[in-house]
């Protein structure tokens, strides 16, 4: 699920949050990067979960409307196409998923219930779900198609989620907007020949991935008074002092990436650094920050310190 643009990010979190420390521990943090980026997995399952949960909240509401003294035929005779959709079926029967579930305890649907009740209330009042609801026996095409618009459109953009998803756990903000790419593309891919294999997907693509997070952090950390020495007189209108501090911290992940990390080219270095810069700091901050780069290239490259493996890397 995580790509390295996504730990990138994990570990400027991580060393921004280092660096604000009175007394910072570097084990310590080393722990809550991983701890951080173990998260998204949680949110992952508990988004997708929501789903069966809005779904429980139309069954609810289908009982309740059978009972009323004066039910309609349709409310007497409720529609079952979103209480069938074959996609939550395949979903809900899947035992990975629900041991994953149960394995952490994410019962968070079951205490919080209410969100689920505002997300089927907003579901509710929309023409294309009662449009939905008109049609009979329909394919597994339609249901998948059906849901990937619920959490699209109903699930993805709510505030009330995002607040309370914001109260639950701080890292979960930076990680909702991967988490619902990710989920919208699994969503849209799952069939009964792939779940047991993208239902519920890895963390990190390999052990590669997990070992560069914190090799990552370390090498920032570790070397602070020569990556700064390095930014010396880089920046000639501007003292260090003076940088952002996500600025600073992204032109040393950039200078690491160069000079401890052979196998990831320059430019590959560069563009990433350059795209969470758009991100996560201030408008201009990615010329600057391109423009200190390939500064830094050449006077590595001048030194011969720029050890890059394999032909395109440099």
């Amino acid at each position: 699920m995580l790509t390295r643009r996504h730990i990138r990010v994990k570990v400027l979190q991580s060393i921004y949050a280092y660096n604000q420390r009175e007394n910072p521990d570097i084990d310590a943090q080393e722990k809550f990067l991983y701890y951080s980026i173990d998260q998204m997995q949680d949110l992952y399952l508990l988004m997708l979960q929501l789903l069966l949960a809005i779904r429980e909240q139309a069954q609810n509401f289908a009982l309740k409307s059978q009972q009323k003294h004066f039910a309609t035929d349709s409310e007497k005779n409720p529609s079952r196409t979103f209480l069938d959709n074959k996609l939550l079926q395949l979903i809900d029967s899947n035992p990975i998923f629900s041991e994953i579930i149960n394995k952490k305890k994410l019962n968070y649907w079951e205490l919080d219930s209410e969100y689920a009740v505002i997300l089927f209330n907003e579901l509710k009042s929309q023409e294309w779900y009662l449009e939905y609801l008109s049609q009979k026996n329909t394919d597994y095409k339609e249901d998948q198609k059906f849901i990937v618009k619920v959490y699209k459109e109903i699930i993805a953009p709510n505030e009330k989620l995002y607040d309370y998803l914001e109260d639950k756990r701080l890292t979960w903000i930076d990680d909702f907007p991967i988490v619902n790419t990710a989920l919208v593309k699994m969503l849209s891919k799952l069939s009964e020949k792939n779940v047991a294999t993208l239902l519920v997907p890895d963390l990190y693509k390999n052990s590669e991935d997990r070992e560069f997070a914190v090799q990552l952090f370390r090498k920032v950390v570790l070397n602070e008074a020569k990556l700064n020495k390095k930014i010396e007189g880089k920046t000639p209108n501007w003292d260090q002092e003076r940088i952002a501090d996500i600025d600073l911290i992204i032109l040393k992940l950039g200078i690491s990436e160069f000079l401890y990390f052979p196998s990831i080219p320059v430019r590959a270095t560069i563009n990433e650094y350059l795209e969470i810069s758009k991100e996560y700091s201030t408008p201009k901050s990615s010329i600057f920050i391109n423009g200190i780069l390939d500064k830094l290239v050449k006077e590595i490259l001048e030194e011969g310190s720029l050890n890059k493996i394999g032909r395109g890397l440099q």
